[in-house]
């Protein structure tokens, strides 16, 4: 009997439409038009990161999508007393708890969730006070995912960044790393979904994992709108990730 295979999500983030909108000032190009158009094309929900320095997103973007989205936001955010206020009152579809320091240009690898197990409970259960789905952003680590699963979160988003850079016998290794860090997360019972620096070639190789049941993809979509478009582009990562899916 073939195996049957649970449906795979496809969250896009829109954090570098405001990057360019930054970038020179004024309201074009506007995120929440990007996040309603992405979600048009093959999107299941949307990712925005309310940075503490806010380079990108800016508070009025979340509000103006909370009000105007009924897809699910997923709302990535470092553990700190400001964004679990502003996580609280939005009340995002879900958190993903992530590190974050200033001087990164993006986000750099997981959270400690074993070393900051102590000051990350109280966030954790004040957004699942709230109604929000909390995951947490960690490295395929096993301890890491322990640390998770104790902590209450329902997903764990894996980093997959140092996959995704590797290149060879590395790479193969690191996609083992995922694979068993993948089926931890499942069998602790939390949601296992993957992120940073997926494109096409391996967000199909992360899509054919049976435990992954969410990919979030930002910057590569965005960067490969400029030649296709941003609707072929997600329609395409779509239909990467269905045809991986399937036994």
């Amino acid at each position: 009997m073939i195996p049957i295979r649970p449906p795979i999500r496809l969250g896009v983030n829109v954090d570098h439409v405001a990057t360019l909108r930054n970038a020179r000032g004024g309201r074009h190009p506007d995120p929440l038009a990007a996040a309603q158009l992405v979600l048009t094309h093959g999107a299941d929900s949307i990712t925005i990161h309310l940075r503490e320095d806010r380079r990108h997103i800016r508070d009025a973007d979340c509000r103006a999508m909370r009000a105007a989205l009924s897809a699910p936001i997923n709302l990535e955010m470092a553990a700190t007393a400001e964004m679990q206020a502003i996580a609280v009152e939005l009340r995002p579809h879900a958190c993903c708890l992530v590190p974050e320091r200033r001087a990164e240009l993006t986000t750099e690898g997981g959270l400690d969730a074993v070393g900051q197990e102590a000051t990350l409970r109280p966030v954790v259960a004040a957004l699942v006070e709230a109604g929000i789905r909390v995951s947490l952003f960690l490295d395929p680590d096993p301890r890491q995912v322990e640390a998770a699963a104790r902590l209450g979160a329902k997903a764990v988003e894996l980093h997959t960044g140092t996959f995704c850079e590797a290149a060879g016998d590395a790479r193969g290794r690191e996609l083992a790393r995922l694979k068993e860090a993948a089926r931890l997360v499942a069998a602790a019972g939390m949601e296992c979904h993957a992120g940073h620096g997926l494109d096409y070639e391996t967000a199909a190789l992360l899509a054919a994992i049976p435990e992954v049941v969410e990919l979030n993809i930002g910057h590569f979509l965005m960067g490969q709108a400029l030649f296709d478009g941003l609707p072929a582009a997600v329609a395409r990562m779509r239909r990467v990730m269905e045809e991986a899916r399937r036994p």
